[in-house]
């Protein structure tokens, strides 16, 4: 019975994430303590079970709220627009240049985690670009979320966040043993950047004849110099602007080496970047507040998730699950539930949000695997390599519909155009994580 309440309380909790009606909080929060009651616990229960769900998160929560601030004044700064633009500025006229410009700038923006704002940086400084060269803006999407995808494995991207808050482990530590995998990613990016730059390259002779004509050719599109349509920033202060560099990479720095805890790094970064950009108080006041409900939305998300692990697990419902599953399961595929959930990571984009893969499915799929001797651990990695890549081939996700309301396009040739190639790149990524030993099996 407490098996079935289990299920019930998690696919009901998907069903509302899918259909997209309640916001994730809701259904975090409301539904386990309904079927908490269903299964006979009481109201005090309910809230020993919350409070050990929300002293697990707590350390994650403070980490993205600061990090989100941190980064947000770093972009308000400018720290990064002399880079894009730099890349922006030698990338002109060659397609493949152009196509492996793209998947840098899109790493260097999703440094501060926000897939929106990757979009609003990209996109607006990218999109004149590629439209007077006569590239496809679909390819321009494909590269910039597949680079961004890959980036936000970093711990204060939400996927990392989410899947420390149901370890219940420190997300700094998951995180390093995926740099590997970033690095290989983004090698990876490059190439598949190349490959499709050389077929947007022979696409574009085979209509205009020559990158000339059809950089000549007008089609009412902007022009490749048209600076009003570049989103830059002068940067005035250079004292400043390399201060805020040294500070940038120092907060990372002290992050990489584990030496305090994620958010006291975050935490210092902020008070030191706030009076180092804004003088008087008004104005840190007005930076917090700008960026506050960015990190206000993931802080109560992954409280909410706190709650919604904190009474599943004290239930028992998770257990329960997971025992009843393995009984049914045939053997020869239960050992290997892990790989076959993450191989199917990116086409779960496509029915699952973040939030349901990662608060509903990977806690059933780490107790099922735990049951045969698969690490924990393990199991994360290895849903969190084969999803990650497809973030921004998902219809759940906010920041794709931000991003093609930005270039214009439709969501369903964006899925047709992106989506075997990121769900290709997701499986390399996962056999290369086995064979240097991220994923056991």
């Amino acid at each position: 019975m407490l098996s079935l309440i289990g299920f019930a309380t998690i696919l009901t909790i998907v069903f509302l994430l899918i259909r997209g009606k309640i916001t994730p909080i809701i259904a975090l929060v409301i539904m386990p303590i309904i079927g908490a009651i269903v299964a006979g616990f009481t109201i005090g229960e309910i809230g020993e079970f919350f409070s050990d769900g929300i002293i697990s998160v707590i350390n994650v929560v403070i980490m993205f709220i600061f990090a989100i601030l941190f980064f947000g004044i770093m972009q308000d700064a400018g720290l990064f627009d002399p880079i894009i633009d730099k890349m922006i500025s030698i990338t002109h006229g060659n397609v493949i240049t152009i196509s492996i410009g793209s998947v840098f700038i899109a790493a260097i923006a999703q440094l501060d985690g926000s897939g929106a704002s990757t979009f609003l940086i990209t996109i607006p400084a990218l999109l004149p670009l590629y439209r007077q060269m006569k590239m496809s803006p679909y390819l321009l999407l494909l590269l910039i979320g597949g680079s961004a995808s890959i980036m936000n494995m970093i711990p204060w991207g939400g996927p990392l966040g989410r899947a420390a808050s149901v370890l219940n482990m420190d997300v700094t530590e998951l995180w390093r043993p995926l740099i590997p995998i970033q690095i290989i990613g983004m090698v990876f990016m490059i190439i598949l950047a190349i490959f499709l730059g050389m077929r947007e390259k022979r696409r574009i002779n085979q209509r205009y004849g020559s990158i000339e004509n059809a950089i000549a050719t007008d089609d009412g599109e902007v022009g490749l110099f048209d600076k009003k349509n570049k989103a830059k920033r002068a940067v005035t202060k250079s004292g400043i602007y390399w201060a805020n560099v040294v500070l940038a990479l120092v907060v990372i720095g002290v992050l990489v080496s584990g030496i305090i805890p994620a958010g006291l790094a975050f935490m210092i970064g902020v008070c030191l970047a706030l009076p180092l950009n804004f003088r008087n108080v008004d104005d840190q006041n007005k930076s917090i507040r700008k960026h506050a409900p960015n990190a206000l939305t993931m802080a109560t998300i992954i409280l909410a998730a706190g709650s919604f692990l904190g009474i599943l697990n004290g239930t028992g419902m998770l257990d329960s699950i997971a025992e009843d599953t393995v009984k049914i399961l045939p053997l020869f595929i239960a050992p290997y539930v892990h790989l076959i959930i993450g191989v199917l990571g990116v086409p779960f984009d496509l029915l699952l949000s973040t939030d349901a893969y990662y608060f509903a499915l990977l806690p059933v799929a780490e107790q099922i695997g735990t049951t045969f001797g698969i690490p924990s651990i393990s199991t994360a990695y290895a849903m969190i390599i084969g999803n990650i890549v497809g973030t921004f081939v998902s219809p759940f996700s906010p920041a794709l519909w931000l991003a093609l309301g930005l270039a214009g396009l439709e969501m369903g040739k964006h899925i047709r155009y992106a989506f075997f190639w990121m769900w290709g790149l997701s499986i390399v990524l996962i056999i290369i994580a086995i064979l240097l030993g991220t994923i056991s099996i």
